[in-house]
């Protein structure tokens, strides 16, 4: 679940866990000012080969780099939204199987058109997940940017749908179990209306 051709610097868990450090005003600038260059850049090229490797950074290199500059940013920035959209691109990639489920749990509940939004193809199973998510984040560098976040926020609110279900299975039989999927569907649905709101500044041309 966490093989990689290099070592990961920082584990899947931190999608459930991590909160990061102290944010200095160098550090915020910082990331504003990398997230603005990595975005422009990557997207004025038009590489297909730029994109990919740029996709693929933090499976090379480590989620540790990316949160050493981007983890602590304002939610509702460039930084912060390219923030999340790498963290939830790398925890399907490294337990696809498991996403599946839950995204499958998610979609059986889902009242509203979030699965919709999200575009995964049924039936969802390991590489129909992983492909969306690769789909949406790759869509983030080439194409639209404010769809790729409106899709991330679908995604990661059937997600929250997902895990919640899972909490309510386990509530009785095994609480720890329910709490931990509770959790993550919190962190889910914060992604969700973090990467929404992100959307309708950038919409706006606000999110900076």
């Amino acid at each position: 679940m966490e093989k990689f051709d290099r070592p990961v610097k920082m584990p899947i868990q931190a999608f459930d866990s991590f909160i990061g450090g102290e944010d200095p005003a160098h550090a915020s600038r910082l990331a504003r000012n990398t997230a603005q260059a990595l975005l422009h850049r990557v997207r004025e090229a038009d590489d297909p080969e730029v994109i990919e490797r740029t996709v693929g950074y933090a499976r090379t290199n480590g989620l540790a780099d990316l949160a050493e500059l981007w983890s602590n940013a304002n939610p509702h920035s460039l930084a912060g939204s390219l923030w999340r959209l790498y963290l939830v691109h790398e925890a399907i990639s490294q337990d696809p199987e498991t996403s599946s489920y839950i995204y499958r749990r998610g979609a059986a509940v889902d009242n509203s058109i979030h699965h919709i939004v999200a575009g995964a193809v049924e039936p969802t199973g390991p590489l129909e997940i992983r492909t969306l998510t690769e789909t949406i984040f790759r869509g983030a560098f080439h194409g639209d940017f404010e769809d790729a976040l409106d899709r991330a926020a679908a995604f990661c609110s059937v997600m929250s749908l997902g895990s919640a279900s899972i909490a309510a299975d386990y509530e009785t039989s095994n609480p720890e179990r329910a709490a931990k999927a509770t959790r993550r569907s919190a962190r889910y649905l914060g992604f969700a209306k973090d990467l929404s709101a992100s959307a309708r500044l950038w919409r706006r041309g606000l999110l900076d």
